[in-house]
């Protein structure tokens, strides 16, 4: 029986009425919850109603929630994960909740950086194409003839096809990511891309063209809109070496028609 109320100190009252409560919930920076004896449960914190979308650390049972991230962290995180995925198993691998999880977020806090998972999609293709972009440009730096010359444009445009499809035998998952989205034309062409993230592997063909234009290797009448040309010879090369009937060969007879084909595109222009 109850002892009447006189005889009861002040805190022993607040821990009766919590008792008797059937739960109370306070959604604050903390966000705790005591759930009352009602409910069979002792008063306590309760983790899954921690609200985790200002980018807190997702923490063990039992434990309060850790402090937030540092700005821009959680987002980086997010893409390197997606990135990680799609390395592994292509665009279909990408699942926002499971990078949210690898992170070390909950969901919701995923959720205030990328709306959903096209949009986290969005970025990892353009991470996979900057990956690409680089490999280029890496090839392209090893040949040594001058700009300008006949043999130095034609040994780019030579590098920059090496370096393509090296890039989706060695790297399938993030080959194919990288054409996965709508709008991956619009990323591909846009100049403000330039600025922000460096010339895209669209892009620095177009450069390698308009060397060979001012060396009068392709005929200037010939120039505009060249690059489709020489991509999807590349690419559908890198398609049936990837995904057709050339994917069992030999990785000697591999290199054999990727030289055939730029010796023939270089012949082409």
């Amino acid at each position: 029986m109850r002892q009447p109320a006189a005889d009861i100190c002040p805190t022993s009252l607040l821990a009766i009425t919590l008792l008797e409560v059937g739960f109370i919930r306070r959604l604050s920076a903390d966000c705790w919850r005591v759930v009352g004896a009602g409910a069979g449960h002792r008063p306590g914190f309760c983790v899954d109603c921690v609200q985790m979308s200002n980018d807190q650390i997702v923490p063990p049972p039992g434990q309060r929630p850790l402090k937030r991230w540092p700005p821009g962290l959680v987002r980086r995180s997010l893409i390197e994960a997606g990135l990680a995925m799609a390395r592994s198993g292509g665009p279909r691998a990408v699942v926002l909740r499971e990078a949210a999880r690898q992170v070390g977020v909950a969901p919701n806090a995923a959720y205030r950086h990328f709306k959903d998972l096209d949009a986290l999609l969005n970025a990892v293709c353009i991470e996979a194409m900057q990956e690409m972009a680089h490999r280029m440009e890496g090839e392209v730096a090893r040949v040594t003839h001058p700009y300008g010359t006949k043999q130095g444009a034609v040994a780019r445009l030579a590098a920059i096809g090496i370096a393509y499809l090296d890039f989706a035998i060695t790297e399938p998952g993030l080959f194919e990511t990288a054409f996965a989205v709508p709008r991956h034309l619009v990323y591909m062409t846009s100049e403000d891309v330039v600025d922000a993230n460096g010339r895209t592997p669209f892009q620095l063909l177009g450069a390698v063209l308009d060397e060979l234009a001012a060396a009068e290797v392709l005929p200037r009448e010939r120039r505009p809109d060249a690059e489709y040309a020489v991509w999807s010879s590349v690419h559908g090369m890198a398609m049936l070496i990837n995904q057709g009937p050339l994917r069992q060969l030999l990785a000697r007879d591999t290199k054999y028609l990727i030289d055939l084909l730029l010796a023939f595109i270089s012949r082409g222009l």
